[in-house]
């Protein structure tokens, strides 16, 4: 299993950016996926996952501002961020998991640093 976050970086507060996640190394289109952040010293924090059928869940903290979303063609997924907020600061990680339960232990890229701050 590889996964390759890329897209992270500085915007100000009330800004967007997408989030890319290439997955190779497993059958893309049959697999859960989500999304996680974590912020130093704080717990891993699921974002949101998509299942192999498209549909999504979402944390309430970033429901109807962010937007999951896959390309089964390209081995990628992504996730849109909108409206960001200070409290988005983390490192945002691809995780190849169906949900929310036991996010923390399943495979994991390397991160993509997200920064919100003016």
């Amino acid at each position: 299993v590889q996964l390759v976050e890329s897209g992270g970086g500085l915007v100000q507060p009330g800004g967007s950016l997408r989030l890319s996640c290439a997955a190779s190394g497993f059958t893309f289109s049959t697999s859960g996926m989500s999304w996680a952040r974590q912020v130093p010293g704080k717990e891993f924090e699921w974002v949101s996952s998509i299942h192999s059928d498209g549909t999504t869940y979402y944390a309430d903290s970033v429901k109807g501002r962010f937007t999951i979303s896959r390309d089964n063609a390209k081995n990628t997924m992504y996730l849109q961020m909108n409206s960001l907020e200070p409290e988005d600061t983390a490192v945002y990680y691809c995780v190849k998991a169906p949900s929310s339960d036991w996010i923390e232990v399943w495979p994991r890229g390397q991160g993509t640093q997200v920064t919100i701050s003016s």
